[in-house]
């Protein structure tokens, strides 16, 4: 399909460059050099566009007050903006505002063709009757991962790589990342579609059974064991077997595991025979398997036998352009599955506040939020209210009746909010009070000036104590943490260098 795509954008190397970008993927690319020419196009043939790349920073009228005005004038066009590294609050702005997507600078010809074509999708859904997406008991393919982060981008080439071999696969990430999915889609995109795909999770079995979980038992072959047991492997044979959480293997099992893994064949328990299987493997951890090497609790010779293909999934904190495309997905596959009698939609101070947050629980939980949100709506869009847990842990985004959810939620979620109370207090108390006055416990986020002698505290361990700080309070968000701190991104990793700062674990003491 040819779309036309208006790309509005002062600056001319830029424009030609998203031009460029437009056209080869089979578009008609329109430009304009500012916002208020770009909404003298709309005025006047507003039919003729399909969707709009906006860039934000801009004279005259700049992205935010171009997306009021498209609002006032009720485009309906999916526009998709464009930001600098890290500006998520200005990111969370526009989202409210009505933009469809967001892209950071600089950004790719992929990324920008990804983001126009999930606008495109979404503008042949609003013209035409809108279909229920298919059921997820069928075979899961690459085109099945939502995503349009660059990073994720990555992800999905690497793992399309392996899908054309038998290469043994490691899947890194934090647990609710997607690892499985990835892996069902490497079955799915190689020769072994259509065979069996078996999935394990290590760390679930209790270690007495996991070997002959995995491997198989002989009647007899242990107390309790009345009946012959086909194990893992053997249900996988001519297809894939997927490890999840393999850093939790028994070491005796690692054994075994090598053998399975070198010579293709495997040994029941209670049986000196041996078995060949033809199985594809797949394994997936959310630890450090080279960390768990050196602590001598996963064998170095089966890592190396894994870890030919490492490929590790970022945190969806760290992807955020995905959010808006998850949460829309997850919103219409639950209404479907419900079987509302309205299609549900998120609106943009929902998809604003789901942007802005982190999610600990990755995917998971984002998926989860939205499951509940569908059962519990009452209206024909999700909005802000319909997340409150999210909402009361987020200061832009709460009210005085989201405050009053936050007491009776769980201490873990309440305790960040509790402490930054607590630390203005203790701030106004230390203003008036000596140093050898001051009570022993100080708050986790407050940075205290003077030392136990009541000297004031050298300015290099001040720093360190507060770049720790801000990389936890941001949740390892460089760009934020470097734009709140006031310092440069090269700064501040210089900075974690010298300091022996690990940005994953803030806390950790320097080396």
């Amino acid at each position: 399909m040819t779309a036309h795509i208006l790309v509005v954008d002062d600056d001319p190397v830029q424009r030609r460059l998203l031009k460029n970008a437009v056209e080869r993927h089979g578009h008609s690319c329109h430009l304009a050099e500012n916002g208020r020419i770009a909404l003298e196009f709309l005025r006047r043939n507003r039919a003729q566009f399909n969707a709009v790349v906006l860039d934000l920073m801009m004279p005259e009228l700049d992205g935010l007050g171009f997306l009021d005005a498209a609002n006032e004038l009720n485009l309906n066009i999916p526009i998709i903006v464009q930001t600098g590294q890290g500006s998520i609050e200005t990111v969370v702005q526009a989202m409210r505002a009505g933009a469809f997507d967001f892209v950071v600078k600089p950004v790719s010809p992929e990324r920008i063709a990804a983001s126009i074509a999930n606008a495109l999708k979404l503008d042949q859904k609003e013209t035409k009757t809108r279909t229920v997406r298919k059921g997820r008991t069928g075979p899961i393919g690459f085109a099945d991962i939502v995503s349009a982060s660059p990073d994720m981008l990555r992800v999905i080439d690497l793992a399309e790589r392996a899908a054309h071999s038998g290469i043994p696969v490691v899947l890194e990430g934090e647990s609710g990342v997607g690892k499985e999915m990835v892996a069902r889609a490497i079955q799915s995109g190689s020769d072994r579609s259509g065979k069996p795909f078996i999935t394990v999770n290590c760390g679930a079995i209790p270690h007495n059974l996991v070997e002959s979980i995995l491997f198989g038992h002989e009647k007899g072959a242990f107390t309790g064991a009345i009946d012959r047991h086909t194990g893992k492997f053997v249900e996988a044979d001519g297809g894939t077997l997927f490890l999840d959480e393999i850093g939790d293997l028994p070491l005796d099992v690692q054994v075994k595991l090598l053998r399975a893994v070198q010579q293709g064949e495997i040994e029941t328990v209670g049986s000196s025979k041996t078995q060949k299987v033809d199985v594809r493997l797949i394994s997936a951890t959310n630890k450090d398997l080279i960390e768990e090497v050196r602590a001598g609790r996963f064998r170095e010779d089966l890592y190396y036998r894994l870890n030919v293909f490492p490929i590790t999934i970022p945190a969806l904190r760290r992807r955020k352009e995905d959010i808006p495309h998850l949460a829309r997905v997850f919103t219409e596959r639950f209404s479907a599955e419900q079987k509302l009698d309205r299609n549900l939609t998120l609106n943009a101070g929902a998809l604003a506040l789901l942007t802005a947050y982190d999610w600990p629980g990755n995917i998971r939980q984002l998926e989860n939020s939205i499951f509940r949100a569908v059962v519990l709506a009452s209206g024909d869009e999700l909005t802000e209210e319909d997340f409150p847990q999210i909402a009361a842990q987020l200061p832009e985004f709460r009210t005085e009746e989201l405050r009053a959810i936050a007491v009776e939620m769980p201490h873990s979620a309440s305790a960040g909010m509790a402490r930054i109370e607590e630390a203005g207090s203790f701030a106004a108390e230390r203003a008036e009070t000596p140093a050898h006055h001051m009570p022993l416990h100080v708050p986790d986020n407050v940075i205290v000036s003077t030392d136990d002698t009541g000297d004031v505290r050298k300015l290099a361990d001040v720093e360190e104590e507060l770049i720790r700080f801000a990389l936890k309070f941001y949740r390892g968000q460089m760009s934020q943490v470097a734009r709140k701190l006031g310092i440069g991104r090269s700064t501040l990793y210089r900075k974690l260098k010298d300091y022996g700062i690990d940005p994953d674990n803030p806390l950790r003491e320097a080396a």
